[in-house]
């Protein structure tokens, strides 16, 4: 007994530190949308459909580009300022600047900025059904910890009722008026329910562990669910949950739904993408350039060698004379790095060019990959389709079941109910026979525990009654609520 009574305190003591941070449904919801890897992926992805939005956008303007090249050459080559050949080492040096922009794509550049665009909608709304996935799971986990903290309370009203029966039995004893094996009889239904209270609490801790789990809280954190009680939830009558008008709002509301049909017009964009491979593109294009080139040598002097006779003649007095013509020899010097670069401007100007003009592309053949991108593109379409159907048919599969599910769990709780209600009336009378000396102990113990199963019993399908109905009230939109 002193052993149970250690338990019970110890456990009691668990249950008053976690109530020390009061978590709602919606809080719990909200921390687990704001911290859940799965959201944060979602996320992502519709940042990077973002940027390829951008992409899109950046790609119907002009591109532009600007390039310089410096270097040197020897041996037989070709001057860039003059185009004639030349064995004189050059530092050479070219400017240039080029645009261009797509005139005429057959609207290729804006379907697939269209495409980007919607791939980015669906992006964001993929992230809503992440959302609603998590809040489904939250409220499951959410409503098996209230279930586990209600049978709690239940076990220890169990137990409070057998102290007092005990109490009492071991009065009459006492008196002479029972026999010891009474108490003793009660004293172990009471080892019995306050074995249910430990493992009542135990697995009211095992949930709270799980829920803080699917939140990715840190398992140290103090944390309980605070909710109002059971009976004090609201939930919509089930004869205004039709499954069949819930069927059409979820078409429209339901974010997976929402993004399949985008999907699916983003698959009917890549069709004309794919098709406008097969028609010309015209470009218009710009450029600006201009060249630099300088020898790395220079003259540094003139050596008289003679006189060297050439083919002309002058006739002085009827004879011929042959002309003579001096020579002499070139001394060549390196420059150095002002030098190189004397008359770059002045040069830079001279040769200063543009040009503008149009180019026309036309697809002739291309390994049959503009027609297996078509075929690519159009299956995607039917693939599309298909998902859409898919979850349609899921969707309203799902809805018809939680709508039956629903109903199912109202007639077990109504039953639940009354079968409660008879099962107090048993004990009660129980009770009052084992207290006039007409039933035995087994009688009451088995009346007791048959009434604490029925309000378990009552308490699950109470819990299972109302989930089912918050399911159908999220696929009505509404999201999830207690």
């Amino acid at each position: 007994m002193k052993k149970f009574l250690f338990l019970f305190t110890a456990n009691l003591a668990v249950l008053s530190l976690f109530g020390q941070e009061k978590w709602d449904l919606q809080r719990c919801v909200s921390y687990a949308i704001q911290n859940n890897i799965s959201v944060k992926q979602a996320d992502i992805q519709a940042r990077l459909a973002g940027v390829q939005t951008q992409a899109a956008k950046w790609a119907q303007l002009p591109n532009a580009s600007a390039n310089t090249s410096l270097g040197t050459q020897w041996g037989r080559s070709i001057d860039p300022t003059t185009n004639l050949f030349t064995t004189t080492q050059l530092t050479f040096q070219g400017i240039g600047a080029n645009v261009g922009i797509q005139v005429f794509n057959w609207g290729r550049l804006k379907y697939e900025l269209s495409q980007a665009q919607i791939n980015e909608k669906a992006a964001r709304e993929d992230i809503k059904r992440v959302e609603n996935d998590i809040a489904l799971n939250v409220a499951t986990f959410y409503l098996n910890v209230l279930a586990s903290k209600q049978q709690i309370e239940i076990a220890q009203v169990q137990m409070n009722q057998t102290k007092t029966q005990l109490a009492l039995t071991r009065q009459r004893v006492a008196a002479g008026n029972l026999p010891e094996v009474n108490a003793a009889e009660i004293e172990a239904q009471l080892a019995r329910d306050s074995a249910n209270v430990v493992t009542a609490s135990t697995n009211y801790e095992q949930s709270v562990i799980q829920l803080k789990a699917l939140l990715n809280i840190d398992m140290a954190m103090s944390f309980v669910p605070s909710t109002p009680p059971i009976d004090q939830i609201p939930v919509e009558p089930l004869a205004e949950l039709d499954p069949a008008y819930l069927y059409k709002l979820a078409l429209s509301n339901q974010p997976a739904q929402k993004v399949n049909e985008l999907r699916l017009d983003a698959q009917k964009l890549g069709v004309k993408v794919a098709k406008s491979s097969f028609y010309p593109t015209i470009t218009a294009f710009g450029g600006l350039a201009t060249n630099f080139a300088s020898p790395s040598k220079k003259i540094s002097g003139v050596i008289p060698t003679g006189t060297a006779t050439t083919p002309a003649f002058v006739n002085v007095g009827g004879t011929p004379y042959f002309v003579q013509q001096p020579t002499f020899q070139v001394q060549q010097s390196r420059k150095n790095f002002g030098e190189i670069w004397e008359g770059w401007g002045r040069q830079l100007e001279q040769n200063f060019r543009q040009n503008v003009g149009f180019q026309l592309q036309i697809p002739i053949f291309n390994n049959g990959s503009a027609k297996l991108n078509l075929q690519r593109a159009k299956l995607q379409v039917e693939q599309a389709e298909t998902n859409i159907l898919q979850a349609n048919i899921l969707l309203q599969q799902n809805i018809y079941q939680a709508y039956q599910n629903a109903i199912n769990a109202l007639q077990r709780y109504n039953s639940s109910i009354q079968s409660e209600k008879a099962s107090e009336k048993v004990y009660e009378m129980a009770v009052k026979r084992y207290e006039a000396g007409f039933s035995n102990t087994l009688d009451l113990i088995t009346n007791q525990n048959n009434l604490l199963r029925v309000k378990l019993e009552k308490l699950n399908n109470q819990f299972d009654y109302v989930f089912r109905l918050k399911l159908l009230e999220f696929y009505k939109g509404q999201g999830l609520k207690l």
